[in-house]
């Protein structure tokens, strides 16, 4: 069985490496913004899906991963938290086409 970490060409996957060493400070970080350890758990995770989602050759462009992988935890963090300001069914002021911002933001 091939997996993501051992790649055909023999050479050991720089990604893998970086989110491992990443994942408690993103971890912490994605619970500092929500508060939640399962909102936290699922920040990072979702992060690692964009990560594997782009071909080798984008990973390999970026560096360090390592600050790709925090901002792009902080933005699904961000994103959880602005989605959470509204009741569930209701379309924040932005969703509308309105460039408004409501009063409460």
């Amino acid at each position: 069985m091939t997996t993501r970490s051992e790649p055909e060409q023999g050479r050991p996957d720089p990604g893998l490496d970086a989110i491992m060493s990443e994942r408690r400070h993103l971890i912490i970080l994605a619970y500092r913004l929500p508060g939640s350890p399962a909102e936290a758990e699922d920040a990072v995770q979702e992060t690692c899906t964009r990560w594997y989602a782009m071909s080798r050759r984008q990973q390999d462009a970026i560096e360090p991963p390592g600050a790709w992988l925090t901002t792009v935890a902080s933005r699904i963090c961000l994103n959880l938290l602005g989605s959470a300001r509204h009741e569930p069914g209701e379309r924040p002021t932005w969703a509308n086409g309105s460039p408004s911002r409501s009063p409460t933001t």
